[in-house]
């Protein structure tokens, strides 16, 4: 008797909804319809102008793009730790940079070298999908810290204690600052009592680092740039990329910062999963580190900041609860409160919402599958014009939700 064949059990992970979702605007602004997109955490402008046009000289050149080093080019890995001094001053070996094929390829590379399948490692809920998806991919046992309001959306020691406590011994944390889908960061001060009770417990802390420089200081919180795990604690691994910052999402091109008890490995499995970064991206991105490129970024991260005040200020007209602080990247996540209106769910009203009015936000249950129904994600990197539209085509959508009501 023939066997029949299979899909493994541990890569039937959930679908991510923002996908789907961005597949259906697709088919409707191929019939023609005019939709404004707030889903995706991609800038609008794209990568700095320096950067594209090393791009277009280096595949004019026709010089052949080759293979490179599995952990990057050692320019670019050099450039890498000097933006660390730069914006932490802090001293960050060049050996220790790990150039990935966007975040992603740093999240796998981490996740294969720090655990082992059966471990156990903290992350809060809500948050980004990916990390726990990979991790129970690779047997790796999540546990979920319930991070609401009152935690500003953040782990804290009192929930890794808790789930101490309730799971046992725990061997990672996952730090998002700012946070995917809140926008919320810790401070300096937190990040320092988690770096600690980490050390103290033997626990890797792997802080995801890829929306530093999107933040937004307000009165009686650090005026300073976002802190980095690393000047805490070098045992930290810290992840970051091109894609946010500096708007090069489809460049595919991110880091990791490696302790040096990791560096072999991910070298050689680096090597065995992708053999190297992207090339061409590699060589165009040392342009991100001129002065020129970082005036740009800043000069969009105000225009983030200008977008961000109009959707904030414009929560009460749409009816919508309780919402993150949004202290950085480019995310407003809230309770739709009242707005919710007679649909069962967010996935509902968020269909609803594309379908009638155009407008594209995704559902709060990608990110939290327990208390995400009632909750949706508004991305505001599409800027100022395309947002501000978008609020008042909910305004509308939402009144005729009342009539209808």
């Amino acid at each position: 008797m023939q066997r029949s064949l299979k899909v493994a059990d541990r890569a039937k992970v959930p679908a991510f909804e923002v996908m789907n979702i961005l597949d259906r605007v697709a088919q409707l602004r191929a019939q023609g319809r005019d939709v404004i997109s707030l889903c995706a955490g991609e800038p609008n402008a794209g990568a700095p102008a320096a950067v594209s046009q090393r791009a277009a000289e280096i595949h004019g050149s026709g010089s052949p793009m080759t293979y490179t080093p599995a952990l990057g080019i050692l320019e670019l890995r050099a450039a890498i730790a000097g933006h660390y001094k730069h914006w932490y001053d802090i001293d960050v070996p060049a050996r220790n940079v790990a150039v990935t094929t966007g975040s992603s390829g740093a999240f796998m590379l981490t996740f294969l070298t720090a655990f082992n399948a059966g471990d156990k490692v903290a992350l809060a809920r809500p948050g980004y999908p990916a990390y726990a998806n990979i991790l129970r991919t690779l047997g790796i046992e999540v546990i979920e810290l319930d991070a609401g309001p009152l935690s500003r959306y953040q782990p804290t020691v009192a929930l890794l204690e808790a789930a101490w406590q309730e799971h046992g011994e725990l061997d990672g944390l996952m730090l998002a600052s700012p946070a995917n889908p809140t926008g919320t960061m810790v401070t300096g001060a937190e990040l320092a009592e988690l770096t600690a009770w980490c050390r103290a417990r033997g626990v890797r802390l792997i802080s995801d680092e890829i929306y530093h420089g999107i933040d937004y200081p307000q009165p009686g919180i650090e005026a300073r740039r976002s802190v980095c795990a690393w000047e805490l604690d070098t045992n930290a691994i810290v992840i970051s990329s091109f894609s946010k910052y500096w708007g090069m999402t489809g460049w595919r091109l991110g880091w990791s910062l490696v302790p040096d008890d990791m560096l072999p490995t991910v070298d050689a499995l680096a090597g065995n999963v992708a053999l190297c970064p992207p090339a061409p991206a590699q060589y165009a991105a040392l342009a991100a580190f001129s002065e020129v490129s970082y005036a740009e970024a800043e000069e969009r991260v105000a225009e983030f900041a200008r977008t961000r005040a109009a959707v904030l200020g414009s929560i009460q007209r749409l009816g919508w609860g309780e919402h993150a602080p949004a202290d950085g990247a480019f995310y407003v996540y809230a309770d739709l409160g009242e707005a919710l209106g007679t649909y069962e769910n967010s996935t509902q009203y968020c269909a609803a919402l594309l379908e009638n009015a155009g407008v594209a936000i995704v559902p709060g249950t990608d990110f939290d599958p327990v208390h995400g129904a009632r909750h949706v994600r508004l991305s505001f990197a599409a800027g100022y014009d395309a947002v501000t539209e978008a609020i008042e085509r909910i305004v509308r959508f939402q009144a005729n939700i009342e009539k209808d009501d």
